[in-house]
């Protein structure tokens, strides 16, 4: 859209002038000479930060303005700012009479500057509209001029810069008035930094008033802003004071546009300032009016964002351009015939948009279209046809129109992200039958049309005579008349400038690369990669004739190594990629390219070119290299005119064997090209065979048969590491003396890589000479000697010259792919199979026999494991052994290996550790080894699965690898389980007070600090089982405090004690182990509940350790019991019972703790009821008050009537603040169910004795 005239596409948006904010001089050189209204005030413009950051949000308000998206209805205004000082000028309403005009006797009728009616426009006197108008409107008529001021609070000068305003705002207010603008005025004053403090609002209020009435300002059109404090709070303001001009700013358009309506419904046709003179012009007529004022209403409604009502009016307009009354009347060799298509032109974007804003994108197709073909017609009818470069110009600027529209518009659904290739019809197309091209595409499609008719200017502009293609100084002037009929030059340079006879002219070639690249990178982000293929093709076509090549290699490079033209056998396209990329290769001295191309283009599917020496050998004549080049290609990039194949005899060998195996080449090459001779071919595997490598030997006899297809055995020799090392070596040497420095040492360079990715290889010499659709098959018989599966996967052909070297590579490794077996004589393969390529290779049985010395038993947790294996050679010949073992677990424990004088040691590994190639040495026919393995003990129940590999070769065949492998499945338990109950018991000592000072003692550093906070105890009841499958000795129950909470401690009082011996553990059987615990805080201010980590610990041995005398090792197996919180900050009710002695029997005393480790005053309620199964004494209901941090026990005096029972005491402890009952909690000789507390009342000694009796 460069070419149409500035402003005249641009997306219109109300229009306001800010004024105060820069000290910086309008920027209006035209009003400078007295023409236009000053709008001017002598008041300083605004400083400081808020002044900056006002500047900025403006640029950000009008720079969203000049987009071209649509305003949403979330969008609350958009419109175009324009920031000057404090004068501006606006354009005179009246335009002047030039000055070569004499006096008058009447006084003239003055219009517009921009008016035809105005003699000083340049539309004088029959022009109907251009760009002048529409940019009055957008970028020098305000509808709102916004004025900045500030509030000064000092209160000395506050009445004088008041009055200033005031005469500052009635001056600018007058001068609008007799502009005849209806631009309205606003005044938008700001407080000063110290307006919070030394103003109040009915200050403020007072003097805006007094600001308001003194100019006759509408109270909408006065804003005060106070300071903010931040300016995303300033922006905040000033989005809801423009929210609020911006409907303001529509009712000055909707007013304009009523004011065009009305004139056009007059019908009258207005005189202009004076009548025009010169040869036949006219003023307009009443249609080119009417068309004025529709295009004028249709302006004001983008203005106003109705576009409904803008493309009724623009229509309009166009049917009235379009139509016989003006531009059918319009000579085409008149200017105003290219101002008339350029109006149409600018109506029709103008629809386009608008269809596009709504939504319509098929309305915007076929409006597209018809624009295009009633030019079409009109240029047929009326002006110079449209067979010439013009229109050809015409067309592709239209394509691109449109592209330019979509991307500016920013169709929603048309992205590249979308991945859509075109928009559906709207809603109201739904019924109709719509052709594909009436649907919107993305915008390559649009570029590559626009690309399409530059194609056709550039051929109807090479067409232009050479009479017509001089410069018009230098031809007759009829030729030059005569010219100016012929061709069409609108909004394109004439027929000298198109294409002149000397020096440069347009460069179409590069135009269309423009609109191509543009085109392919849409096509590309969707996905059309056939269509984006061949316009890169187009695409380089064109640098080619522009002559940069670099820029066509890195074009076609991708296509040529994409082969998608090649698989699919478009053999023209893949052709004329070819020789585009050998000629661009040529010319930027890219042998590698050169020579992979010419390999491509000896392939017999292609079209044979005249004069072309199809001769590898010449490939790089002409080309300019500095050193002789070295070419690596794959069937991945380039395809090859010879094509292989590989094939085994059998499907299955077995290691120690040979296997016969053909491998075929066949020359596909054009018959006319000459005979190539490789240097070498090396065939690969993927599995346990070695690469064979063929090699050129040109001592032997060529083949002399005519049959198409020759089958040459090959005899193999093969070569162990040290034996490939010196025969590369040797061949070194032969390349050194025939190939220069460079290509020595690269030759080493490759000679180490082969050596160090194989070790040792088989090789064999024959002819490597193919001709042109010859077949050659070379029958090898391959030694066998690793089990497994191998296939041949590629095949590497070496084809060297004097000037280059090149290693070509095929891959063989296609699934299911069918090759077969050639015999001599017979042109096509028999016994043929599918994966012919692949072979089976059975493994050697192994007589090597790997055993477990012991029976593999139970293993548990904590304990040390010994495993020993035993190594039987039951061969006929003594073998060579190595051992690998390898343990796989979550967590590897540190674990060695012991086989006499070889011994390895592993470290702890997570998930797999291993020990590899541990040497045994030789083991003799019928003799054995054996050898331990000791892992670390584990510390948790877990699985291991370990694998004991021996690989090893006898003697007699020391080239076949043997494996044994030995499998051992370990799975560790645990050798206790447990379950666990902390219950508490009453603590002897007296709870410390919060007024003992005397315990308070002074630590100094180093020293341990004494626990002084409260203590309480607790006994942790451990109920444990041994799941072991025999009997165990357990020589020790400890019980480990693992963590305790910052601010706390713990320790065990009491443990259960054990016998020297220990105790024997049967399995699965409940044994019990009770610990005494203390808990205690460190001081008695800390508030905190304190947490405990508990572990038990058990130390066992096994008891057949014992009997076979083996080392007594103790196994410490460590349970984890949990974590339990002690010490809480709730009270807490304790009951503990005391049995009277025998001078008492029968008695007993039942003590009630209540412990307060709060720091609140509390107050409980204890109440005893009455029972028929004991008789009290003590109170029944007592109140029991407890200060912060302390504990009182009241006591109770039991007598229960009868023994050997449990007796239920109705005691209630109650909260008497929070009315909350409080549960009892037993200690020994006590428990509790859910109805209360249970105390046990022991049977008498009588009784005890009858019973034991």
């Amino acid at each position: 859209m460069d070419g149409y005239p500035l402003g005249s596409l641009d997306h219109n948006v109300p229009l306001i002038v800010v004024s105060g904010l820069s000290s910086d001089p309008p920027d209006q050189p035209a009003k400078a000479k007295g023409q236009g209204v000053l709008l001017r005030s002598d008041l300083p413009p605004l400083e400081g930060k808020e002044a900056n950051f006002l500047e900025s949000f403006f640029e950000e308000v009008d720079e969203r303005g000049k987009s071209w998206t649509v305003v949403t209805r979330e969008e609350h205004f958009r419109l175009r700012v324009k920031t000057v000082g404090r004068t501006f000028v606006l354009p005179s309403r009246r335009a002047t009479l030039p000055e070569t005009i004499e006096p008058l006797t009447t006084s003239p009728i003055l219009h517009s500057p921009f008016s035809p009616l105005s003699p000083s426009s340049a539309l004088y006197p029959d022009g109907l509209m251009n760009a002048q108008w529409i940019k009055k409107h957008q970028e020098e008529i305000p509808s709102i001029f916004v004025c900045f001021h500030t509030l000064t609070s000092d209160s000395k000068i506050s009445v004088q810069q008041d009055n200033r305003l005031k005469s500052a705002l009635n001056g600018m207010r007058a001068t609008l008035v007799e502009s005849g603008y209806k631009t309205r005025l606003v005044v938008i004053i700001l407080g000063d930094a110290e307006a919070k403090t030394n103003l109040t609002a009915e200050i403020i209020q007072d003097r805006l008033e007094g600001v308001r009435r003194g100019t006759g300002l509408d109270p909408k059109s006065i804003f005060y802003i106070p300071p903010q404090e931040s300016p995303s709070e300033l922006r905040r303001v000033m989005d809801s004071i423009f929210a609020l001009l911006y409907n303001t700013a529509i009712e000055y358009y909707r007013d304009l546009g009523r004011h065009a309506r009305k004139k056009r419904s007059r019908g009258i046709v207005p005189q202009p300032t004076l009548p025009p003179t010169s040869g036949t012009s006219q003023t307009l007529s009443l249609p080119d009016w009417n068309f004025r004022y529709d295009f004028k209403s249709a302006i004001f409604a983008e203005f106003r964002q109705e576009i409904d009502a803008a493309i009724r009016s623009f229509e309009q307009a166009y049917e009235i351009l379009l139509g016989q009354d003006v531009l059918d009347i319009i000579p085409s060799w008149s200017p105003r015939w290219n101002e008339a298509r350029l109006l149409a032109d600018i109506i029709s974007i103008r629809c386009l948009r608008l269809h596009l804003w709504m939504g319509q994108t098929s309305l915007a197709v076929r409006r597209w279209q018809s624009h295009r073909d009633r030019i079409s017609d009109f240029v047929d009818r009326r002006g110079r046809g449209t067979n010439n470069y013009g229109w050809q110009a015409w067309e592709s600027r239209w394509a691109m129109v449109m592209a330019n529209m979509i991307e500016m518009v920013e169709v929603p659904g048309l992205g590249p992200s979308t991945m859509t290739i075109f928009l559906q019809p709207e809603k109201a197309l739904f019924g109709e039958r719509l052709q594909p091209w009436e649907l919107l595409h993305h915008t390559g499609y649009w570029y590559r049309i626009a690309a399409r008719h530059l194609g056709a200017r550039r051929t109807l502009a090479h067409r232009i005579p050479d009479d017509d293609r001089g410069a018009p100084d230098a031809s007759p002037a009829s030729r030059v008349a005569s010219k100016a009929i012929r061709y069409d030059t609108y909004m394109c340079p004439p027929p000298h400038e198109e294409y002149p006879l000397n020096g440069n002219g347009i460069n179409h070639a590069q135009l269309m690369i423009d609109c191509l690249l543009n085109a392919r990178g849409q096509f590309q982000a969707r996905k059309q990669h056939r269509i984006a293929a061949e316009i890169s093709l187009e695409c380089a076509r064109e640098m080619a004739t522009l002559g940069s090549w670099n820029e066509v290699l890195a074009m076609l490079r991708p296509l040529w190594e994409d082969k998608s033209f090649r698989s699919e056998w478009w053999l023209d396209i893949s052709e004329d990629i070819l020789w585009v990329m050998r000629r661009a290769a040529a010319e930027t001295g890219r042998a590698d390219i050169v020579v992979a191309i010419d390999w491509e283009l000896m392939n017999e599917r292609f079209t044979r070119r005249k004069n072309w020496h199809y001769d590898l050998a010449k490939s790089l004549d002409g080309v300019s290299s500095t050193s002789r080049p070295f070419i690596t290609i794959s069937d991945d990039v380039a395809s090859s005119f010879i094509s292989t194949s590989f094939a085994f005899r059998s499907k299955e060998g077995r290691a120690g064997e040979t296997c016969v195996a053909q491998l075929s080449l066949k020359s596909e090459a054009l018959q006319a090209a000459a005979p190539v001779t490789l240097s070498s071919i090396r065939v690969e595997f993927e599995g346990h065979l070695k690469p064979i490598t063929l090699i050129h030997d040109s001592d032997l006899p060529p083949s002399s048969s005519e049959s198409p297809v020759s089958v040459t055995p090959v005899a193999l020799t093969e070569q162990l590491e040290g034996d490939a090392k010196e025969s590369d070596e040797i061949e070194k040497e032969d390349k050194n003396d025939e190939d220069e420095d460079e290509d020595k040492a690269k030759d080493e360079g490759e000679a180490e890589d082969k050596d160090d990715e194989k070790e040792g290889q088989l090789t064999g010499k024959c002819d490597l000479t193919l001709r042109p659709g010859h077949r050659q098959v070379f029958e090898m018989n391959i030694p066998l000697r690793e089990p497994g599966q191998a296939s041949a996967f590629r095949v590497v052909l070496t084809y060297k010259t004097d000037t280059f070297e090149l290693d070509y590579t095929l891959s063989l490794s296609e699934s299911g792919k069918v090759t077969g077996w050639f015999v001599q004589g017979a042109t096509k393969p028999r016994l043929s199979r599918p994966d012919g390529h692949i072979l089976h290779i059975q493994p050697r049985p192994p007589k090597m026999k790997l055993r477990l010395v012991e029976p593999l038993g139970q293993f548990y947790a904590n304990e040390p494991i010994p495993l020993r294996i035993g190594l039987y050679n039951e061969e006929d010949d003594s073998a060579n052994v190595k051992l690998d073992i390898r343990i796989v677990g979550k967590v590897i424990p540190r674990f060695r290996v012991d086989a006499g004088e070889h011994k390895r040691e592993v470290d702890t590994a997570e998930e797999e550790s291993q020990v590899t190639g541990l040497a045994l040495g030789h083991i003799a026919s019928s003799s054995s080894l054996e050898l331990s393995i000791h892992l670390d003990p584990a510390p948790a129940p877990t699985a291991y699965e370990i694998q004991i590999r021996a690989d090893y070769h006898l003697e007699s065949d020391a080239a076949t690898p043997i494996v044994q492998v030995l499998p051992i499945h370990l799975n560790i338990v645990n050798a206790f389980e447990a379950n666990y109950d902390l219950m508490p018991r009453l603590h002897p000592d007296p709870w410390p007070s919060l007024f003992d000072y005397e315990d308070l003692q002074d630590v100094s550093d180093g020293d341990v600090v004494q626990a002084r906070g409260l203590a309480q105890q607790w006994c942790l009841v451990c109920h444990y089982a041994s799941f072991a499958t025999e009997d165990l000795d357990v020589v020790g129950l400890d019980l480990a405090v693992t963590a305790v909470t910052p601010g706390g401690r713990c320790q065990v009082v009491n443990q259960p004690e054990l016998s020297a011996d220990g105790m024997i553990v049967a399995p699965k059987t409940m044994y019990e182990a009770r610990f005494g615990l203390v808990a205690q805080k460190i001081t008695l201010d800390d508030r905190h509940p304190v947490t405990i980590d508990l572990a038990f610990v058990v130390r066992w041995r096994r008891r057949r350790q014992l009997a076979d005398g083996e080392n007594n090792t103790i196994n410490v197996t460590t349970m984890t019991v949990g974590q339990y919180m002690v010490l809480g900050t709730e009270p807490r009710v304790l009951a503990s019972v005391l049995h009277s002695s025998q001078e008492q029997a029968g008695l007993v005393r039942l003590d009630i703790t209540i412990e307060n480790p709060s720091s609140h005053f509390l107050t409980f309620g204890l109440v005893m009821e009455p029972s028929d199964a004991f008789a009290f004494s003590g109170s029944k209901q007592t109140t029991v008050h407890l200060l912060p941090m302390s504990r009182r026990t009241k006591t109770y005096r039991l007598l229960p009537l009868a023994r050997g029972v449990y007796i239920r005491p109705g005691l209630v402890v109650r909260d008497k603040y929070f009315q909350k009952v409080l549960r009892v909690i037993p200690t020994e000789g006590m428990k509790i169910d859910k109805d209360g507390l249970l105390v046990w009342v022991p049977p008498a000694p009588e009784a005890e004795e009858k019973a034991e009796g």
